[in-house]
């Protein structure tokens, strides 16, 4: 979903700002951070590239269906030797209470749309551990043995813990559900 880029951006010139330029989101407007002594054809190269940049790292962080099904396959040839293979992949709305799940019967697995806007490497756990969901049913220990070899697997859990935790994400009484997709 693209944004009025002209109507929504503002630029900001600052003298201590000597050669970084930043940029970020605030509601429905665009702030671009500029040095003052940058030419008014500076300004546009930035606010273009910056709005970019955003953009890109928006999409990144709330992939489409179609998007998510080809990060879930990616992730299962890199760290599942290809082996689970969902037949479906999607966001959805209805999950209070887990970040993703999955249905065996039907190989499908389904994401709550509470993650869009997460890093990307907090999806990408989430879709792992439900894509390790499709060759084992359980949190058993050849369960968790298919996540080792995803390098933020602890990091991924502890910042889910702490989304639940601070009230942003879903409390849930059980030790498992809070830390991980489902």
């Amino acid at each position: 979903m693209a944004r009025d880029t002209l109507a929504s951006v503002e630029v900001r010139r600052s003298r201590r700002r000597t050669a970084t330029v930043s940029a970020f989101r605030d509601g429905d407007r665009t702030v671009v951070a500029i040095p003052a002594r940058f030419s008014q054809a500076q300004e546009r190269e930035w606010v273009a590239k910056m709005l970019a940049r955003l953009e890109d790292k928006e999409r990144r962080r709330r992939p489409s269906d179609d998007e998510l099904v080809e990060r879930a396959h990616e992730l299962s040839v890199k760290y599942l030797d290809g082996r689970a293979r969902p037949t479906s992949v999607r966001w959805v709305s209805n999950q209070e209470r887990r970040w993703g799940s999955c249905t065996l019967v039907d190989g499908s697995i389904r994401l709550s749309t509470r993650l869009q806007g997460m890093p990307e490497w907090v999806i990408d756990y989430v879709l792992l551990h439900e894509l390790a969901h499709l060759l084992h049913a359980g949190h058993g220990p050849d369960f968790w043995r298919l996540l080792e070899s995803y390098p933020r697997t602890e990091r991924a859990r502890g910042f889910l813990e702490g989304v639940s935790f601070s009230g942003d994400g879903a409390p849930d009484d059980d030790a498992d559900s809070g830390s991980s997709a489902g």
